[in-house]
């Protein structure tokens, strides 16, 4: 017998990204002493709005996030958010000794489970793809 449409007490709908954002002109903000501070601040922040992180990465100019979405969160809300929660942290932390600030757009590309693990660990070896100067076009994803 075929299950109709009215027996469905749950729905299942996950959204995989990949988001990319920079920091201020591309400079080297994030230093090696900045970057557990940071990477934290930002998956709290998307943590807190309902997404499960997947993975951070990147390197002292930008910064690369897999993450699964709520269907109530839009992308725009969920970047506004982990930006300006994760520089306001980020800012504290350093005091007035450093200047720090994300650039104002970013990029967010849609992820399929297929490809999902691909690019986790694209992401988690982001010193050594650029070391390599290797990108997302080089790899098989």
């Amino acid at each position: 017998m075929k299950e109709d449409y009215r027996s469905q007490r749950r729905n299942k709908l996950v959204i995989g990204l990949h988001l990319v954002w920079a920091t201020h002109e591309r400079r080297p903000l994030i230093t090696d002493d900045l970057e557990s501070v940071a990477y934290h601040a930002i998956s709290v922040e998307a943590t807190r709005l309902g997404c499960e992180v997947l993975a951070i990465g990147g390197m002292p100019d930008h910064v690369h996030m897999i993450v699964t979405i709520p269907t109530t969160l839009t992308i725009a809300h969920l970047l506004n958010q982990v930006k300006g929660g994760s520089s306001s942290t980020i800012r504290n932390h350093l005091g007035t000794a450093r200047f720090f600030a994300w650039e104002p757009g970013y990029a967010a590309f849609s992820l399929s489970p297929d490809h999902q693990s691909a690019a986790i660990a694209y992401v988690q070896k982001q010193k050594e793809h650029h070391a390599n100067q290797t990108t997302y076009d080089d790899e098989e994803i």
